[in-house]
């Protein structure tokens, strides 16, 4: 069991930063006003949208336990989080996890 553990994150390791050094790589020659910086940017934005909506539609584990209204309550919340900081991501990535933990 450990030994397939230690296996799991080898890979998911490997895999994350073999894709982060090719995106340092092939980052000198993109512009961030060009075309496929900002599509980039869009699916990277809609990713993260998806994400959201799945876990307020189809919660797993203990968030499931939540009712609606405070999942929606953190969302909101966080969505003015990150509009305020300048639509940086992590503020209201970390206080979504803080606040659902103490309302939960």
């Amino acid at each position: 069991m450990a030994s397939s553990i230690v296996l799991a994150i080898i890979v998911t390791s490997a895999a994350t930063y073999i894709s982060r050094f090719f995106g340092v790589l092939s980052s000198e020659k993109i512009k961030e006003t060009s075309k496929i910086y900002k599509w980039f940017n869009c699916l990277a934005y809609s990713t993260l949208a998806a994400l959201i909506s799945r876990i307020l539609v189809f919660p797993a584990g203990v968030l499931s336990e939540a009712n609606y209204l405070i999942r929606l309550v953190v969302i909101f919340i966080c969505i003015l989080i990150f509009y305020v900081f300048k639509k940086n991501i992590v503020y209201p990535t970390l206080l979504s996890a803080i606040l659902l933990t103490l309302l939960i």
